[in-house]
């Protein structure tokens, strides 16, 4: 029985009720009475208190993506570029991942790092390369990570990660410094997701690959992901453990795409209704060719059309949840979704354990590499990128440093009144970047970007501090600020 209470993963991704959802929005996709009505209801309100979103069940998604109308289509488009720059204006937060270990004891069929994989090389960072590794990422101009590990009791145990998060941490290397540390790591005990928490991460990431128990189990048929329950009720141990941010994604092209797009907002809508605050973020990769992996021997794939019109509906159903893009998709898909929805991009990235040290922007190793990386551009090309298309990249990570995290982030971000820490923020930090990094080109669009945008903070007093902080990370070599 469907119960979003419920603490059982079977009870609140219930099949039953996925399968009905995909039903009634089959049933109701030409309904334009109801799109009419469920458009209406998610649209931004204002209200005393500021803009205001109500978001939408996963019966009412369902539905929307259903919907093969064009006029319609682009009526959803164009509420969730409404919703996105509502909540998150035209900032880009970016990140890079850090693998540190391809160990791994589990034989998912997707996955490059399974244990029967005989064609990639095992390797697994020291301390010392870990070091090297961020001191690279840092020379990048990068301020957040997101750690990757495979699943080992042996050579990943938890006390492993926790050396990593500490060293991570610890580096200071000319004017760098990683200040977030997102964990994407096989789901754990309560125990050390709180050893996790103490540890001061960011956001714990675990993406559920499919909601389809029956798919889940043949994707995974031996090892300890094999357990749907223990790896869907992951989220609630990691709450239990006291870690606010949480992040959910499922891999795109495994299982039937709606199916998956119900489950994942049943999981958020799950997370809301248990612990009073959603998912932190939602991730949106596809299965892409890896070594022993070939993505055509799954017949699930999503054209790009499809892919657009998923994120819209996630950004219109969850309009406060951060979503995240990496380099799994090239330019061209990321520019058309990232006005749809994306508040998170990755750049720069290498998905090869130590792939960062020793290579040139240009050079990257593919032994090791968890997928094909599609857009290969350095993080210098994609911030100019960003820059050209309208959007502002930012390093910022002060909300989490600040206390920002869970509910109190959300309610913050719930009535619009994020905008007036972030905004600066991400000028700020930005600002740092063009300073420390940056090639003359991309230093000259960013300060021109700069000085525009500043002029968009609406407080005056809060204006005048952010432009005399500029100044003092320009002219005196001083960083980190942060309201």
């Amino acid at each position: 029985m469907y119960n979003m209470k419920s603490l059982k993963a079977e009870e609140f991704i219930n099949h039953e009720e996925i399968l009905e959802t995909l039903e009634y929005a089959e049933k109701n996709k030409n309904n334009h009475e109801l799109i009419d009505q469920i458009l209406e209801k998610a649209a931004p309100k204002k209200t005393g208190r500021g803009v205001e979103c109500a978001g939408l069940s996963h019966r009412e998604a369902s539905v929307l993506l259903a919907c093969d109308d064009p006029e319609v289509i682009e009526k959803i488009y164009a509420l969730a570029r409404q919703i996105k720059e509502a909540f998150y204006g035209d900032r880009i937060v970016m990140f890079a991942p850090l693998y540190l270990s391809n160990y791994c004891v589990n034989q998912c069929v997707y996955c490059p790092y399974h244990l029967k994989n005989k064609e990639i090389p095992r390797k697994k960072l020291t301390q010392e390369e870990v070091k090297q590794e961020v001191i690279a990422l840092q020379d990048m101009g990068h301020k957040r990570l997101a750690i990757e590990a495979g699943e080992d009791p042996v050579n990943n145990p938890i006390e492993y990660i926790l050396d990593c998060i500490k060293t991570i941490y610890s580096i200071k290397h000319k004017n760098g410094a990683i200040r977030r540390v997102n964990v994407n790591i096989a789901a754990t005990t309560v125990e050390n997701y709180k050893k996790l928490h103490d540890a001061g991460i960011g956001t714990y990431i675990l993406f559920q690959e499919t909601y389809h128990k029956e798919s889940y189990e043949k994707l995974h048929p031996a090892g300890p992901k094999h357990d749907y329950a223990y790896h869907t009720e992951a989220m609630d141990r990691a709450m239990e453990g006291g870690i606010d941010d949480v992040g959910l994604g499922v891999l795109f092209g495994l299982d039937m795409y709606k199916y998956e797009f119900a489950g994942i907002l049943m999981h958020a809508e799950h997370l809301e209704a248990v612990h009073g605050v959603g998912p932190h973020t939602i991730s949106v990769p596809r299965v892409k060719k890896a070594s022993d992996i070939d993505p055509n021997v799954f017949d699930n794939s999503i054209d790009d059309d499809t892919f657009a019109k998923i994120i819209a509906c996630i950004r219109i159903a969850v309009p406060y949840t951060g979503m995240i893009i990496s380099t799994r998709e090239n330019e061209t898909c990321r520019e058309k979704v990232m006005g749809l929805g994306i508040s998170q991009i990755s750049g720069g990235s290498r998905t090869s354990v130590g792939g960062y040290a020793g290579y040139t922007p240009e050079e990257r190793p593919h032994d090791t590499e968890q997928f094909d990386v599609s857009d290969q551009r350095s993080l210098d090309e994609v911030v100019k990128w960003l820059m050209d298309l309208g959007y502002i990249p930012s390093f910022c990570t002060a909300c989490y440093r600040e206390g920002r995290t869970g509910d109190r982030f959300m309610a913050l971000c719930k009535v619009g009144q994020i905008q007036n820490c972030c905004h600066p923020n991400a000028l700020m930090t930005l600002q740092e970047y063009l300073t420390d990094y940056a090639s003359p080109e991309t230093r000259k669009v960013g300060e021109a970007l700069i000085a525009r945008e500043i002029q968009n903070v609406p407080d005056e007093k809060r204006r005048q501090r952010a432009i005399d902080y500029l100044e003092e990370i320009k002219n005196e070599g001083k960083r980190d600020f942060r309201f």
